[in-house]
């Protein structure tokens, strides 16, 4: 089993990796069994990226992301702000000179949750799950020779995040931004 580690993690840095860092804008709501109206909330993400080439064509990169997510009910005045430390690891498929998509898993770390309530707000998060799963799907483009890039994704919540509630709520993230990758 450590021989194997071992193969693997030497496998991996002989590939060709760039760190980055990333930021954006999120657009996010819940989608829930009880057919209740959600709307969308704005809130932000930023953090850091590896992408590490496999081939020419295939990259997997892993990211570390705060992601300010949540929805509010305008007709009951209520609107929930989550903090999450998303870490989502894509494959990605370039196309062309700079064009890719992606896709992959993505684990969340529930790390706040406040619901404003008028101008009241109250801390919530033992009523959500600490964890979330989600699959995200997306795309971007590096403009060649830079090290910028734009992203932009789709986060579909696969966990129920209602801790013991009647409903089952689910986190739903577009969410658009650009990217740095250092050079190497």
């Amino acid at each position: 089993m450590i021989a194997v580690c071992v193969s693997a993690s030497g496998f991996l840095f002989a590939q060709t990796a760039q760190f980055g860092i990333k930021g954006g804008v999120n657009v996010a709501s819940y989608h829930s069994n009880d057919n209740t109206d959600f709307n969308s909330v704005t809130s932000f993400h930023a953090g850091g990226l590896v992408h590490i080439h496999m081939t020419s064509r295939l990259a997997i990169q892993p990211e570390l992301l705060y992601s300010g997510q949540g929805a509010e009910n305008k007709p009951a005045d209520l609107k929930a702000k989550l903090g999450y430390l998303n870490v989502p690891v894509l494959a990605q498929y370039m196309i062309g000179d700079g064009f890719r998509l992606q896709t992959g898993p993505q684990v969340g770390f529930l790390l706040s949750a406040k619901l404003k309530s008028g101008e009241s707000e109250t801390d919530v998060k033992d009523s959500y799950s600490g964890v979330d799963f989600a699959w995200t799907f997306g795309a971007g483009y590096l403009f060649p020779g830079t090290g910028v890039g734009v992203d932009a994704r789709y986060n579909l919540g696969l966990k129920d995040i209602n801790e013991g509630g009647p409903a089952k709520v689910y986190n739903r993230v577009f969410a658009v931004g650009l990217f740095y990758q250092f050079k190497h």
